[in-house]
């Protein structure tokens, strides 16, 4: 009980530390930049003094020190900040546009392990037959293999140019229409969930394999339990801690792939706002966008870290997974 309590609280600490982590490099990476924000928004013919006035007027030309205090200082009041260029709170930016990237991510991660883990434990139980290992070894390799932005531009052709039933483009926000957003992210969310299918067939199929060569398994057969009954009792449940930790994976490419699929699929979501932000300058849309990201990422590994503890107790007394 005393070994999980200090793992705990080791993990939380060590969450805590990576997102001050973060905060300060995506600080320092959007100043660091080729182009301030005086370049964006007043152009090349701009004199020195409108830029130096415009600096002055944002609080830009504080030390770099003062300026991040003063933004975590905010943060951890809950003011994720102003648009310089819009000037609208980016927290209701946030707020419109995280309910279009979560549901974008849901529908990918539902559609992920509603396929991939059964994919995988059937090509994994199949290793030693001819249909089953082979054919699952292509299907990862060919899923994995495709970059989801060639994948993603192949499929805005294709159902663009014929009437297949599915529309690209015409979203519309959740609220105003739930079937109409639903429908308009059918497209995008197949695309991300390509790598994502893949990758979890893949980790499955191998995490399965690894638990039938165990003797546990070997007695269930002995016993003369019906093979499913030794899938679902005794392999799942011991190939489900590879599997959660996949999550975690999965969960980051998602945020990092919604940022190409929402630019290429034109949504309104969190990865679009961040690449505009980005064009910009607009520093408080990037960082506030950037570390929300990191957030979602580091409490869902974290949130896996205790449940596969609950799952396995020995992740905590050896401080690592047991094989």
């Amino acid at each position: 009980m005393l070994s999980t309590l200090r793992w705990s609280a080791g993990r939380f600490l060590s969450a805590l530390l990576t997102l001050i982590g973060v905060s300060v490099i995506i600080f320092v990476a959007v100043r660091l930049m080729p182009g301030g924000f005086e370049d964006v928004i007043l152009g090349p013919l701009a004199s020195d003094a409108e830029r130096a006035a415009l600096v002055a007027a944002y609080g830009l030309d504080q030390p770099l020190l003062v300026q991040y205090f003063a933004w975590i200082g905010q943060v951890v009041q809950g003011d994720l900040g102003t648009s310089l260029v819009t000037q609208t709170s980016v927290a209701v930016e946030l707020a419109r546009r995280i309910p279009v990237t979560a549901m974008l991510t849901l529908m990918a991660i539902v559609a992920t392990f509603a396929i991939g883990v059964p994919l995988g434990v059937w090509t994994g139980v199949r290793s030693t037959a001819r249909t089953g290992g082979a054919l699952g070894r292509v299907l990862s390799s060919l899923g994995i293999s495709i970059p989801e932005f060639v994948l993603g531009s192949v499929v805005i052709y294709v159902f663009s140019r014929f009437a297949l039933g599915l529309q690209v483009g015409g979203f519309a926000r959740i609220g105003e229409s739930f079937g109409a957003a639903f429908s308009a992210l059918l497209l995008p969310a197949a695309v991300l969930t390509i790598f994502c299918v893949a990758a979890t067939a893949r980790t499955t199929r191998d995490a399965v394999m690894n638990v039938l060569v165990e003797p546990h398994v070997g007695a269930a057969v002995a016993r003369g339990e019906k093979p499913w009954y030794i899938i679902r009792h005794h392999v799942l449940r011991n190939a489900g801690i590879p599997i959660l930790t996949l999550l975690g994976t999965i969960t980051a490419y998602l945020l990092g792939g919604a940022v190409i699929i929402e630019t290429l699929f034109n949504i309104p979501g969190l990865g679009s706002f961040m690449v505009t932000g980005l064009d910009r300058r607009d520093f408080a849309v990037v960082q506030a966008a950037v570390l929300f990201a990191a957030t979602v990422f580091v409490v869902v590994s974290l949130v896996l870290d205790l449940l596969t503890t609950a799952i396995d107790p020995r992740v905590a007394a050896t401080g690592r997974q047991s094989s």
